[in-house]
């Protein structure tokens, strides 16, 4: 993509670490600042539709939704104005910002965008007992984890591909977690908006309120959190569909996706020339192999905690 439109450079382009599947680099013009990103094309777990994506951006920036105002869209590069804020951690964050995050979900949820494409589930991948014996012949540092864990994870997928999703089904961001947000004068700004598309009202739901409700594991779930988001989602407009596993289906689903991704990373183990380094990628595997099964073992507590007000 050509960047001379962003304006002068007065330094280069420098490299923001730590993305779990694209590069972001920062530019400084005399036209303002601008994040400047490298999408991780090559080894995608579903197409991009960088148009639709852009006219949603759009769309959402018009409408007064807090994130960095869209500048450009390429084939494989992304250009925001730079949107300055506190990142925040992987812990409950504040009721009122957790409220407004409901309300942001809401006024997404009423966006009039036009989205053609219609969602299809692929079957969820079934070869755990492969990836095991790979890991280990490979001495990988979390095979033997996973060796002990083939089943549960064979469990996970039959779950994610036969869990009944009762819709609504909405056009939304679909990755709203603490890595995609920032906190400006404690309100939030939401970033990273490739993976918006079509999902089911209560995966969107269920994946948001629990992801900022909750530490990295799942011992310190705030269940007030968790509902600040769904009390900011009614008041902005928004109707609450009926509970059941389907709220956390979603969250499951892209995580097991997301863990059987970086452990083919690992098990490539080569330093490839795009998407997250190879130590992420060891990290992000590790945790998907310890935490999925706790996750998934926790769905009848989750459901009874989350359900009362």
């Amino acid at each position: 993509m050509d960047l001379s439109r962003l304006g002068a450079p007065i330094g280069p382009m420098i490299r923001v670490h730590g993305g779990f599947a694209n590069r972001m680099y920062r530019l400084d013009t005399d036209q303002g600042s601008f994040a400047v990103k490298e999408l991780n094309l090559a080894d995608r777990r579903s197409a991009y539709r960088v148009e639709d994506v852009f006219r949603f951006e759009r769309a959402a920036f018009a409408a007064g939704i807090p994130m960095p105002e869209p500048i450009s869209a390429g084939h494989d590069t992304l250009v925001h104005r730079w949107a300055e804020g506190e990142k925040i951690p992987e812990a409950p964050v504040p009721a009122a910002y957790a409220f407004e995050i409901g309300e942001i979900l809401a006024r997404i949820h009423a966006l009039d965008v036009a989205w053609t494409d219609v969602p299809t589930e692929e079957p969820v991948a079934r070869d755990w007992p492969e990836l095991a014996e790979r890991a280990t012949a490979t001495g990988q540092p979390w095979a033997g984890e996973l060796a002990s864990r083939v089943e549960t994870f064979l469990a996970i997928a039959r779950f994610v591909d036969t869990c009944e999703r009762p819709g609504p089904v909405v056009l939304t961001h679909r990755d709203i977690q603490p890595w995609n947000l920032l906190a400006h004068e404690d309100r939030p700004v939401v970033l990273d908006w490739e993976l918006s598309g079509m999902l089911d009202l209560s995966s969107e739901l269920g994946s948001t309120a629990l992801s900022i409700a909750k530490g990295p594991g799942f011992d310190g779930i705030q269940p007030a959190v968790f509902r600040a988001v769904l009390d900011g989602y009614v008041a902005g407009g928004g109707a609450l569909p009926p509970w059941g596993p389907s709220w956390f289906v979603f969250m499951i689903g892209g995580w097991l996706g997301h863990t059987r991704w970086n452990i083919l990373r690992c098990l490539a183990g080569v330093e490839a020339g795009t998407g997250p380094e190879l130590a992420l990628s060891h990290e992000s595997a590790r945790n998907g192999v310890r935490g999925l099964p706790d996750l998934f073992g926790r769905l009848p507590q989750l459901q009874e905690l989350l359900r009362s007000p």
